[in-house]
């Protein structure tokens, strides 16, 4: 163990894979703050921790499964000549399940009542439902940035090595982030729509239509420039005032 990370290339596959990891993970953190803002204050950390660590469970059960993970790419079906892998369906299903949930948001925050609507959600969410939500999602996400390690790194103790330090600062990220976005509606609003375009590129990738998280990034890089303009202008107004 101790000779292994005394490569040189082993630590510049590691840095590599710990920053991938980590840029991945930018959406589901957004995803995160907004699935735990559903609970009451007291509860959100706790959830944002267990759903995390359950994720990182499940992220290091599946590098556990590198076989198993590089044959979901395989095809299992062929439907009207689209060739269909288990990969292609867990996408689809993560996708899909993130355009509705972001839908639904953007549908409470603009037509609902603030007041009520706010109450409602805290009543009827639920705390293990919420962590699970989490975990399952960060599953979706984490399919792409396993066969990703499996692509860069060599060495299993070096995957699972990156993988835990992109959970350690998405856990670190996950409190800050989900209180500027509850305290900024407006932030709100942006991130949700970040999740809408992140769910069509998931349901996209999985008709086999590949879209670069690249441009999904640029995007968001641009958009939340923007919202710091404006956030800025609020601040100047209220000053003044």
């Amino acid at each position: 163990m101790i000779e292994l990370f005394s490569d040189p290339a082993v630590w510049a596959s590691f840095l590599t894979l710990t920053i991938l990891e980590i840029v991945l993970g930018v959406d589901n953190v957004i995803f995160i703050s907004i699935a735990a803002a559903k609970l009451p204050p007291e509860q959100r950390r706790q959830a944002r921790i267990l759903g995390l660590a359950g994720a990182l469970i499940l992220r290091i059960a599946l590098l556990f499964s590198i076989s198993w993970i590089v044959s979901m790419s395989e095809p299992f079906a062929t439907v009207s000549g689209w060739a269909v892998s288990w990969r292609d369906v867990i996408l689809l299903l993560g996708g899909l399940f993130l355009i509705y949930k972001a839908s639904t948001e953007i549908f409470d925050e603009v037509e609902g009542d603030d007041l009520h609507t706010a109450e409602e959600r805290v009543a009827e969410a639920v705390f293990i439902g919420v962590v699970l939500q989490i975990m399952l999602l960060d599953l979706v996400f984490s399919v792409d940035s396993v066969i990703t390690a499996v692509g860069i790194a060599d060495h299993l103790e070096v995957m699972i090595a990156a993988v835990v330090v992109a959970i350690v600062v998405m856990m670190v990220a996950a409190t800050p982030i989900a209180d500027f976005v509850e305290a900024h509606p407006s932030t709100k609003m942006l991130a949700l729509a970040f999740l809408l375009m992140v769910g069509m590129a998931l349901v996209a990738d999985g008709f086999h239509f590949h879209v670069e998280r690249g441009f999904i990034y640029a995007a968001m890089v641009f958009g939340g420039a923007v919202e710091v303009l404006n956030l800025l202008r609020q601040k100047r107004r209220r000053t003044k005032v």
